[in-house]
């Protein structure tokens, strides 16, 4: 438990103390939010507010899962490694596409298709290398079966099938952080509930995993879940410590950079613990307002022009509504909480049910 309480304590003082010296250098150096005016005008108060806070974020999970592993003596996994690799490497798309925005001092950032077409590559090594790297027992990373709460086994998929699967969750996840991502600390405190809980189901596979000696009837296949409950409490510390000045009236935003990498998280969190479709109950919050811009779309074409929200994501509906910014937020993460405990109840009782 030493790396995981290590890993968690210095991925919060990271964010915690780190962002205070991010804002300072943002500010002075000008590199301040856009704000859309077809957004709440609520929002414009917000212009000129310090973007990119990602990079503290992201480089406080390095920097915590590097100390945890430091200290204790032990190696780090591939596993681990590829979910860092492809947290870091959407964070570097977001990276851009934040820098394209205050360079040129526009809202909009890399054009959509070039997005997609980087999210697409960084998807797809993570996808082929996630099947390279078998352990003793023939185990790799990442499984060609889609999962539910373990590995659905008449869901088997032929490997470049399982690539492709293994791209959409990316593509999915990370454009459904991007768009929870549109209040103060909205996103940051939904990741946090989200990526503890997978602490917990990381912790609980290690403890019922098929390697060890003891493992009973219910025991899991998942390579290194133990090191994989390390990465997921350093998502969880960073994320609670940058949401001491991301919450409202945020001092610094996490821009594409921070939300791109948090649904890089996710998606490989759960790809590599078996559970991709339990994710989508844990994550609940983000699958509901991902579905409220697909049904804002698909609902205005289908009527010709009427708009079935007063504006997608669903979190600005209410803003529209009348409702405060801090009311929508807390509410919300009651909502993602309300997920977070069906899921782990959903987990625990199959494991429990048999």
């Amino acid at each position: 438990m030493r790396s995981i309480l290590l890993a968690g304590g210095v991925g919060m003082l990271g964010t915690l103390l780190g962002t205070r010296y991010a804002i300072r250098f943002l500010v002075k150096a000008g590199y301040g939010q856009f704000i859309r005016d077809d957004g709440p005008t609520s929002h414009h108060t917000k212009r000129g507010t310090p973007t990119m806070g990602g990079i503290v974020l992201i480089l406080s999970v390095l920097l915590a899962y590097a100390v945890a592993h430091l200290a204790t003596g032990t190696p780090p996994s591939a596993t681990s490694l590829l979910a860092l690799g492809l947290f870091a490497g959407l964070g570097l798309v977001g990276f851009i596409d934040d820098w394209i925005k205050i360079s040129k001092a526009r809202s909009l950032g890399l054009h959509a298709s070039v997005k997609f077409g980087l999210q697409t590559a960084v998807a797809v090594t993570f996808g082929i290398l996630a099947f390279q790297f078998p352990d003793a027992r023939g185990l790799t990373p990442a499984s060609t079966y889609i999962s539910f709460l373990r590995d659905l086994p008449w869901f088997a998929l032929p490997m470049w099938a399982a690539v492709i699967w293994i791209v959409f969750l990316v593509a999915a996840w990370s454009n459904a952080a991007n768009l929870t991502d549109g209040l103060d600390g909205l996103a940051t405190g939904a990741a946090a509930m989200v990526f503890a809980a997978y602490t917990i189901v990381n912790i609980w596979q290690y403890n019922q995993s098929c390697a060890l000696a003891s493992s009973g009837p219910q025991c899991y296949e998942v390579r290194n879940p133990y090191d994989l409950a390390v990465v997921s409490i350093a998502l969880a510390g960073a994320c609670f410590g940058f949401l001491w000045w991301n919450a409202s009236p945020a001092k610094i935003f996490m821009g594409d950079t921070g939300s791109l990498a948090i649904g890089g998280a996710l998606a490989s969190l759960s790809i590599l613990t078996r559970t991709e479709l339990l994710m989508a109950i844990v994550a609940g919050l983000f699958v509901i307002i991902t579905a409220s811009v697909v049904l804002q779309i698909g609902w205005f074409k289908i009527s010709g022009g009427k708009r079935l929200f007063k504006m997608a994501p669903l979190q600005h509906h209410f803003e529209l509504l009348g409702w405060k910014e801090v009311t929508i937020t807390i509410r919300f993460w009651i909502i993602c909480g309300l997920f977070v405990a069906v899921g782990l109840g959903l987990f625990y009782g199959e494991w429990v049910v048999g």
